[in-house]
């Protein structure tokens, strides 16, 4: 079972909020007029009875203790800045399993939490950008792709694993070679508009039929992993529910912002190897 993170950090804030507002109006008023009843039939005044008269109830005192904390974190994760965990390779060798990186939350707009409604524009995902968002055919799991399509393009992938856009190949100069899954794998530094960034080919696999190509609807994406023989992205992906013609894309809707930057590395926690910052740095 998926838990859904942001609306309960909502309802959290909102409890919270408004315990803090029923103190504010209703018992922070009781405790002064009994304190100054006490005050004016006391004659002489016991702090003992005067901090009972002036303790607030338990559910109020956590409630106002937890409002700012949890409103700072939601406005944060909502409107600034989220943390994540790269849980699988489809990134190598952008990002290996077990980063923790930084994703800009307002990049590309600003959303209303839990909703996701955008309300502000700010700018469109840009080709070569590495995007955060929910999969098309399950908006509870959170996908990390390279943004390789943009709406109208014209893509193709070729029977030698050349990328296509707009029947241009994409510009990619071999750098080295690493063991793979199937033989060598081969590395390559791939230039996207202005991005320039390292990719990963398997020239051994085959996971698709050659020559295919793909339309981008307006207002959708096409995404790709860097790791490009070992990735389930818009060249994949097909559901019954979701029209022919949107197969693999991924709406607008569906953005949940820019990765920007890795602050941290545990590959593996359950063995208890320790966190590490070699990676800490920039995403391209």
């Amino acid at each position: 079972m998926s838990i859904n993170f942001p609306l309960l950090l909502v309802i959290a804030v909102a409890v919270c909020g408004f315990l803090a507002l029923l103190d504010l109006l209703i018992f922070a008023p009781r405790r002064r007029a009994a304190i100054a009843n006490y005050e004016g039939q006391a004659g002489e005044l016991d702090q003992s009875t005067l901090d009972a008269l002036n303790k607030e109830p338990v559910l109020i005192e956590y409630g106002k203790s937890f409002f700012p904390v949890l409103a700072i974190v939601l406005v944060l994760r909502s409107f600034l800045i989220e943390p994540f965990q790269i849980p699988s390779g489809s990134m190598i060798p952008t990002l290996e399993v077990g980063d923790f990186i930084l994703v800009n939350k307002f990049a590309y707009g600003i959303r209303l939490p839990v909703v996701d409604t955008k309300i502000i524009d700010v700018s469109d995902p840009k080709r070569g950008d590495v995007m955060v968002f929910r999969y098309p055919s399950d908006p509870n799991i959170n996908y990390i792709k390279r943004v390789i399509g943009l709406p109208g393009d014209v893509i193709r992938y070729s029977s030698d694993k050349r990328l296509s856009i707009n029947g241009e190949l994409v510009p990619e100069i071999l750098i080295g070679e690493e063991p793979g899954s199937l033989g060598s794998a081969k590395l390559y530094q791939e230039k996207l508009g202005e991005v320039e960034h390292l990719i990963r080919k398997e020239m051994a696999r085959y996971r698709i039929e050659p020559n295919r190509e793909w339309r981008v609807p307006q207002g959708h994406y096409f995404m790709m992993g860097d790791n490009r023989d070992n990735s389930n992205d818009s060249r994949y992906w097909h559901d019954a529910a979701i029209p022919a013609e949107l197969a693999g894309m991924v709406p607008d809707r569906n953005i949940v912002g820019k990765a920007f930057a890795v602050w941290m590395s545990w590959p593996d926690p359950k063995f208890s190897n320790l966190p590490h910052f070699s990676r800490v740095g920039l995403i391209h």
